[in-house]
Parts: structure tokens; sequence; C-alpha cells
């Protein structure tokens, strides 16, 4: 089975989505097996991950978009003759080849259509014309997770029966996150104190201010011994929260991006991991945390209570009242938090890289039987 698969967010600047791609591309190679792996446009072998720019030089990068762009445009074919048995589409494609069997995509989120006034106009734009002319001519589509499949099913009216849903993977390195690792990147940072951990891009959709407003209302006994630390890239819309982070005083570190290679032993080094996201597809950040055996909180909304299972405490996001109280609970009983790992670190053995690469084998091979048998779409 020869399958090409769509590798252009790893050209850009991201989070999310270039992390799920670099990781999935990478735990597909790793078990190919007799299948043929190729990644379009011509980026061949993956370097190290760096979300604040391309993964190739900036001449290679602009060439591969510059392909990218020829190809929107209407030329429905790879190039250089590499026909394939299924090509499987980014967000960044809008026409699909005519020399592939069976085409396929990944579904994110529908964040952009269930709440608008979190995203540009840009990003909704695109989303749309990316649903449009890839999603609904795709014969086949992965969901990261019931919750995104369901509203796919609801806001797209894609029938149910072409969307699988195969969970993201989480790096080994969470997993095998240690103390010493935790305790380097305590010194790295600068982090003398018992911390509280956020990590996302900050945007209004991850709910920061929510955060700050609850750690603010803790207990001064609580807020003497325990930090905020908060770390991500500035996003869209982020300028205000970006500036109450820097004028917040004593208590909250802003760490801004921390380099992937450093982020499991922060992970593991916090005392509790907050994500109170108004929204997620997924919430890798949340998988993680869990991989790493921190006691974590988490919002009752969308896919976080599905991959978050028994492994976290569910709050109300928009409520400050619930998740101080919840803050507050687990940092002052060691014993729920003992607890809460021993589940967490159970429910984050569903998120294995080679259990999503061994799916999606699976889940091409089926798509393309489909095609062998006559039954197309």
């Amino acid at each position: 089975m020869r399958i090409c698969i769509d590798g252009t967010p790893l050209l850009v600047r991201s989070a999310g989505v270039k992390t799920y791609l670099y990781h999935w591309l990478r735990s597909l190679q790793a078990s190919s097996g007799h299948h043929q792996l190729t990644i379009f446009p011509m980026i061949g072998r993956l370097p190290a991950l760096n979300h604040r720019q391309s993964i190739k030089p900036l001449f290679p990068t602009a060439f591969q978009f510059a392909i990218l762009g020829v190809l929107n445009r209407g030329w429905r074919w790879l190039p250089a003759g590499r026909s394939c048995d299924v090509f499987h589409a980014s967000n960044f494609a809008r026409s699909l080849p005519r020399n592939a069997k069976v085409t396929t995509a990944t579904l994110h989120d529908l964040t952009t259509w269930t709440m608008p006034e979190m995203h540009t106009r840009g990003n909704i734009a695109a989303d749309q014309a990316f649903a449009e002319r890839i999603v609904r001519k795709a014969d086949r589509l992965i969901a990261v997770s019931e919750s995104t499949r369901q509203d796919t099913i609801e806001v797209l009216r894609i029938p149910g029966h072409k969307i699988e849903v195969i969970h993201h993977g989480v790096p080994d390195t969470y997993f095998d996150a240690s103390p010493q690792e935790a305790e380097i990147a305590a010194r790295k940072h600068k982090l003398e104190r018992p911390y509280i951990l956020f990590c996302a891009t900050i945007e209004p959709r991850k709910n920061l201010d929510v955060l700050l407003d609850a750690y603010a209302l803790l207990a001064r006994s609580l807020k003497e011994t325990f930090d905020l630390v908060v770390a991500g890239m500035a996003g869209w819309a982020s300028e205000a929260t970006v500036e109450r982070l820097k004028r917040s005083g004593s208590g909250v570190r802003y760490l801004g991006y921390v380099a992937e290679n450093d982020m499991p032993g922060l992970t593991r080094g916090a005392t509790v991991f907050v994500y109170p996201s108004l929204y997620e597809g997924f919430g890798l950040p949340l998988a993680q945390a869990m991989a790493a055996g921190v006691p974590t909180i988490t919002s009752a909304v969308s896919s976080m209570p599905e991959i978050a299972g028994d492994g976290a405490l569910l709050i109300d996001p928009r409520s400050v009242e619930e998740l101080r109280a919840a803050m507050t609970q687990l940092l002052l009983s060691p014993s729920m938090r003992e607890n809460l790992v021993v589940k967490a670190r159970r429910q984050a053995e569903r998120y294995r890289w080679e259990d999503c690469a061994s799916k999606s084998w699976a889940f091409f091979e089926r798509a393309l039987g489909s095609y062998s048998q006559g039954s197309k779409g």
C-alpha cells in the first residue's frame, strides 16, 4: 500500500496540529513495514520539532509552499508522477489529486463553527474552505476524538460511517519523565517554589484569564507556597492577557515559549496541571500532563471529559469559583493528588503513538479495501 501524507503544516509556526502531524508521521514511518510512505511536498527526513519556525530552511519552505499553491489552484495531481493508493490531506490543502485511489483527512476540531468569536476571519474562512473542498469530498476521515466526530456529524452533516476515531498519541518522553528531569527544568527556568502549571498557546479559547482570576483568589498561604507558571507562545488576541501576565507580580511566572525538549521535565515537576480550555478537539497538553503523572484539573466540555476519563478533576471553565475550589482541594490534599495520578497514568496509556500508528494503518487499509470492493464513498 502506497500512502502519501500532506506534511505542509510542518512548514509553518504552529502548535497542536503541527505537533500531532510530526509525531504521527514519525510513528507511521517507524511502523510502515511493507507499506510505502511519502510526505508531500518533498519533505523527506524529519528533523527535530520546532514550533516557532518551519522544519526546513527558508528557501525550501518557500519552494514547497509554491508547489502547494499551484496544486491548490486546480492541478489535481501529485508532482513527479507520484501516484499513490491513499492521499491524506492537511488543512492547508484545497484540492485533491486525481491520481490517488482514495483520499482521506484528519479532523481536529470544529471550533471555528462552534465558537467563531474565538477566531480570526481568516481562520474561519480557511476552515470553511477546507471543509467544502476536502472534508466533504474525502472518502474517509479520521477524527481525533469522539467529540470531534459528533461535532462533524452534527455541524457538517458528514455521514458517521465515513468517520473513524483515532486518538492522538503522547511522546514517550512524557511517560518517562523523571524527577531528575523536573529538577533540571526547574533550575533552567529559575523555578524555586512548587508550581501550578498551565501550558498552551495564549489565545481566548484557552481561557487563561479565568485561571489568573482563580489563582488570585487562592488563600494567601497557598499563593505563598505555590507559583502559577504559564508556558506558551502568544497567539491571536493575546495582547491583553500577555500584558496581564507581565504585571501580575509575585506568584505568577510567564515563561513564554518553552522548547519541546524541556516540556516533559517542566510538566513532570508541576504539583498540579490546570487546563481550563473552552473547547478542544483532543487536548494534547492535558494528555501529556496525565502521562507525566501530574494531578490535573480540566474543563467538563467538548473532548476533555472523554480524554481525561477519571484521571482529572472536571470543572466548569467559565466558573472562577469552581476552578479556585478545585485547585484548593488538590493543593491541600497530597492523598487526593496521589490517587488522581494513578488514574491519570492508567488513562494516558490509551494515548501511545504506536497504538495510534497501528490504528491508522488499519484505517488506510480499510479505506483502500472499500475502494477495491467498489464501495468507494
